[in-house]
């Protein structure tokens, strides 16, 4: 089974909702994206959201923005995107360093976190979840680029430039390889697209709670529950939220109608302002994804 399909089924049973990060790939580096992948769990993540930088963003607001062109500014490549999933997955470097710092700085929130070092050490066990521009898709062919990312160990993706009625003949071979293509739906999505998102969608539905780009927002869209409601009326794939979440108590009033609560702006801009002060943007992501989920758990 799909990853995806058996961590949101696992979460169904528990009466649950998902909480879903958001990571750029290689910002501010290599080593903070390995670490955010192998010790998000131990934090409370149930599914990673990991952006694949490119030069000109669909739908992200200006924070995700500038971590693209932070990852691409050091070098990032769409192959090393792929290199640090495939480490993440079997943490043989957290094994080889052995008695790091980070190692040790985990031991002691582990306990809080309900988790364990052993569980960071053994390596990424979460889905994960590619956003990635058509255009890199489409350059390495759709067969290609599933076959790469099944091998590094990425279990679906969002394309947000890519719109459903015009993905048609992505969605068999995806079947065929056990890749779920995630599909989005905003508050002005058709009728009819919704329709189609409904009959094409696996692995869960991506509701956009606003209308615009992503970003931290201090209030949830006022129509976010009613439009909810309707779309979980026509559907039993999971439907996880993003766009604009960005607090504990926002994450929780989601998690009460909604199967998942993505946020990614938020946990961003905290990193890239952590870098600033010289502080270490890893654990004060971890920190923060810690709080969140057990907002949407509780």
């Amino acid at each position: 089974m799909n990853r995806i399909d058996a961590r949101f089924a696992k979460l169904k049973d528990e009466g649950k909702a998902a909480f879903i990060p958001f990571f750029t790939a290689g910002d501010p580096d290599r080593e903070t994206t390995l670490r955010l992948m192998r010790e998000a769990e131990v934090a409370g993540a149930d599914v990673i959201e990991l952006g694949i930088p490119f030069s000109d963003p669909i739908a992200d607001g200006l924070t995700i923005q500038n971590s693209y062109h932070r990852a691409l500014e050091s070098g990032q490549t769409v192959g090393d995107v792929f290199e640090i999933v495939r480490e993440a997955r079997g943490g043989s470097r957290a094994e080889a360093r052995g008695g790091s710092r980070a190692e040790a700085r985990e031991g002691s929130r582990a306990e809080g976190r309900g988790g364990s070092r052993a569980e960071a050490r053994e390596g990424c066990r979460l889905p994960v979840v590619a956003m990635v521009s058509y255009s890199i898709v489409f350059r390495m062919g759709f067969e290609g680029f599933v076959a790469r990312a099944l091998t590094a160990g990425i279990d679906g993706a969002t394309i947000p430039d890519l719109p459903v009625d015009e993905a048609e003949g992505l969605f068999a071979p995806a079947e065929e390889r056990g890749f779920r293509l995630i599909c989005f739906v905003a508050p002005s999505t058709t009728g009819a697209r919704r329709g189609l998102v409904v009959r094409r969608a696996r692995g869960f539905i991506y509701y956009m709670s606003v209308k615009g780009i992503t970003g931290e927002r201090a209030l949830l869209a006022p129509d976010l529950f009613e439009n909810l409601r309707e779309l979980k009326a026509l559907t039993r794939v999971p439907v996880a939220v993003g766009f604009g979440i960005s607090r504990p108590e926002q994450a929780k009033a989601v998690a009460q109608a909604a199967d998942g609560v993505i946020v990614g702006s938020a946990i961003v801009k905290r990193m890239a302002d952590a870098r600033e002060r010289g502080e270490d943007p890893a654990e004060v992501a971890l920190e923060f994804i810690h709080r969140m989920s057990a907002a949407v758990k509780s």
